[in-house]
């Protein structure tokens, strides 16, 4: 096996492309290297056509490898990965979209494209690499393949764009822009921004297109040294004759389907109209042309569709190209709930549903860029299948529900108070109610009014629109606020979502083979229009956050504790707090730094729960008079608990002025007792007073004087007698 091997320096490091080493066996596969990140990208088409398809099956699968970062993934009992992560999903959904457009029309066959993650240095994405790589292993298969295509990231970092900036720096950038180009135009973006202005943004894809451009040629030099020639697909397309007769006899018919106001009116009607042409046509058709007779039907609808955009300027529920379908919007819709939104643009409706909750609700997720990445932010997005009148099993959300959801919460992070600010975990859940298009976007503006109604203080309020584009040979048309048929038979799908002051997220979705520069800035242009609009419209019922939160919501305290303290407050296994728990019903969590999150169903226990853990962070002051609690008698003291764990000592001389014989003359365990503190000893030995908070001692009776010398009446004996002699052996002079 020999190498074969290109490289070039994108962005200040070497990217290489090689095959002929690893997968012998697929169809094509490369490895991409970009530093030390790695993928090995393999794709295989299958020779025959599965039953029963009318469709082109392509498979996208990113294969997260926690190897790949020298970790060992899953629960200690099954050491393996399980399934994809919702990062692998949207992964797999960018390099989808971004060379989907670039197969042939109609084609049957089966394609997997399968990017398995061998080494990641926490510097070079692997999305950027797995779709360099499918590209350039389609690029050089045998299988047809309007390639190249490539990629790069665009950073704004201290107000400057960058190319493919490190994954560290990602989270300091105000702007995280993928940009998928082929030579001549633009085939995929997806953004997430802090309300970057539009200038700016184009000013982003532009210097991406052209960044990108050695990547292709890069790829353009791997086919010559070792490309194969291709082998056409199986492909099913319609027949022009048979489109051209359904226009000509039944045209009228499908324009008056197409125009009927509401979806179902006029998806029955089709039903209706297809049943009839396909059962009067099949007997002029010869046999083998038979079977196109549905697809033809399809086609003529599209073609119907596009004519009357492109020639009438009418769209089929009679609106001007720039023109919004009718919006309604409520607040407060669910009682129980933290806050809630509904959204309403012609027949589409989302409810969303806003709960907060603690910090440690949190949501801890697993890849391959991050050992342990937490999420307190969180929306996620369900489309059940009577939203479009269906019946269909209830599974897990699929891969179009992850990415829906996950792009209206790109769209929303950027507005999403910081925890200092708002320390609390947040979860939006969009459910979508009716779907005719767009309801992606119609999340991003539910999910903002339930914001508001739970009291959440954003930065600003946050609208979505999808912009539409159905192109001729010579014109194009943008189309605001696309529905379910233009999104169907047109050729974008441009959703872009923001404030008042810029972009917050962008995902385009083509059908053609690239979109030009002059079509993009118009669309972004169209698009903050349309934005202002529905921001107005929202307005009218809820202009800004509510000043408090839901009385159904936790209350949350923030306050810090020195960080030695820490351990204190939680208590040998977690005795102390499991206490505060227990006695308050809060929730409470520490991080590092000291700062602890209070939990609580309502503000009173909340404050209660706070109390007690600075207690237990305090520490005794010498002078200061605390209340405590008698928590054992010793033959020489009592031991009083001041402070919550923190106990000191009541000498049996410090407890009354008076003499005392037994301390549990005058106390008992459990005695609330006040005392003063005395000292504390290096070793934290406590030293307690309760006489001296007990006033000055009792004054002593004064002291009996000597008693004057019994009299009986006479006069001293000394009366009037001469001083006896001390000498009484001498006698008087």
């Amino acid at each position: 096996m020999r190498a074969i091997t290109v490289e070039r320096e994108i962005a200040g490091r070497t990217l290489s492309i090689e095959t002929g080493v690893l997968a012998p066996q697929a169809d094509a596969a490369v490895v991409v290297r970009y530093g030390d990140s790695m993928v090995l990208v393999t794709v295989v088409r299958s020779p025959e056509v599965r039953p029963g398809i009318d469709f082109f099956p392509l498979v996208v699968d990113f294969e997260e490898r926690m190897y790949a970062a020298g970790r060992i993934p899953g629960h200690r009992f099954l050491r393996r990965e399980g399934r994809p992560s919702d990062q692998a999903i949207l992964t797999a959904r960018l390099i989808d979209r971004s060379i989907r457009p670039l197969f042939p029309k109609g084609a049957l066959n089966d394609v997997q494209v399968i990017v398995t993650a061998l080494s990641f240095d926490y510097e070079n994405t692997l999305d950027l690499l797995g779709l360099i790589g499918a590209s350039a292993a389609l690029t050089i298969s045998d299988i047809p393949f309007d390639g190249p295509v490539a990629a790069v990231r665009m950073g704004l970092l201290d107000g400057e764009l960058v190319v493919n900036p490190p994954f560290k720096r990602l989270e300091a950038s105000q702007l995280n822009l993928v940009v998928a180009g082929t030579k001549e135009a633009v085939v995929m973006i997806e953004a997430g921004a802090r309300q970057v202005p539009e200038g700016l943004m184009m000013d982003a894809i532009v210097k991406a297109h052209q960044a990108l451009q050695p990547l292709l040629e890069m790829q353009e030099e791997l086919r010559e040294k070792v490309g194969k020639e291709k082998v056409p697909f199986v492909t099913l397309l319609p027949d022009p004759e048979q489109v051209a007769l359904m226009r000509e006899r039944w045209g009228a018919a499908i324009r008056e389907a197409v125009t009927q106001a509401r979806k179902e009116d006029r998806e029955e009607r089709l039903k209706a109209l297809k049943e009839q042409i396909v059962a009067e046509l099949t007997e002029m058709m010869p046999e083998e042309k038979r079977p196109l007779l549905p697809l033809s039907f399809e086609e003529a609808v599209h073609q119907i569709v596009r004519a009357m955009i492109l020639q009438e300027g009418m769209r089929p529920d009679g609106r001007l190209p720039d023109e919004i379908r009718p919006i309604t919007c409520a607040v407060g819709v669910s009682p129980r709930a933290h806050g809630s939104g509904l959204f309403q643009r012609g027949e589409t409706q989302v409810l969303t549903i806003a709960t907060l909750g603690a910090t440690s609700e949190e949501m801890l997720v697993e890849t391959i860029l991050e050992e342990e990445e937490t999420k307190r932010f969180m929306h996620q997005y369900n489309f059940p299948p009577y939203s479009t009148g269906e019946v269909r099993p209830l599974r897990g959300p699929s891969r179009r529900e992850i990415g829906h959801g996950a792009l209206a919460e790109r769209a929303l992070e950027a507005v999403i108070p910081d925890e200092d600010a708002f320390p609390y975990t947040i979860r939006l859940v969009s459910e979508v109610l009716s779907s005719n298009g767009s309801t992606s976007m119609a999340s991003v503006c539910g999910s903002t009014l339930a914001l508001m109604d739970a009291g959440v203080p954003i930065l600003a309020p946050v609208a979505g629109i999808s912009i539409g584009l159905v192109g001729g040979d010579d014109k194009a048309v943008l189309l605001t606020d696309i529905q379910g048929m233009e999104d169907a038979h047109g050729d974008m799908d441009f959703k872009i979502a923001g404030t008042r002051e810029g972009i917050t997220a962008i995902q385009l979705d083509l059908k053609l083979k690239g979109l030009s520069f002059d079509l993009i800035e118009r669309a972004l242009a169209q698009a903050r229009e349309a934005r202002l609009f529905i921001l107005d419209k929202m307005a009218e019922v809820i202009d800004k956050p509510r000043p408090e939160l839901s009385p159904h919501a936790p209350r949350v305290i923030t306050i810090r504790i020195p960080t030695e303290k820490i351990g204190e407050v939680i208590g040998p296994r977690g005795k102390h707090i499991k206490h505060i728990q227990q006695e308050t019903d809060a929730v409470i969590d520490i991080h590092p730094d000291g700062t602890v999150f209070i939990t609580c169903p309502d503000l009173e226990r909340a404050e209660r729960a706070a109390e007690m853990v600075r207690l237990y962070a305090a520490d005794p002051e010498v002078g200061k008079v605390y209340k405590g609690r008698v928590t054992r008698i010793l033959p020489f003291g009592a031991l009083v608990e001041i402070l919550p764990g923190k106990e000191g000592l009541l000498h049996i001389s410090q407890i009354s002025h008076e003499r005392i014989s037994s301390v549990s003359d005058v106390l008992k365990v459990g005695d609330e007792v006040e005392v003063k503190v005395l000292g504390v000893e290096p070793d934290g030995k406590i030293a307690l007073s309760r006489k001296v908070l007990l006033g000055p001692p009792p004054a002593l009776p004064p002291r009996p004087t000597a008693p004057p010398p019994r009299s009986f009446g006479n006069p001293p004996r000394s009366s009037g007698r001469p001083p006896r002699p001390r000498d009484r052996g001498q006698s008087s002079p």
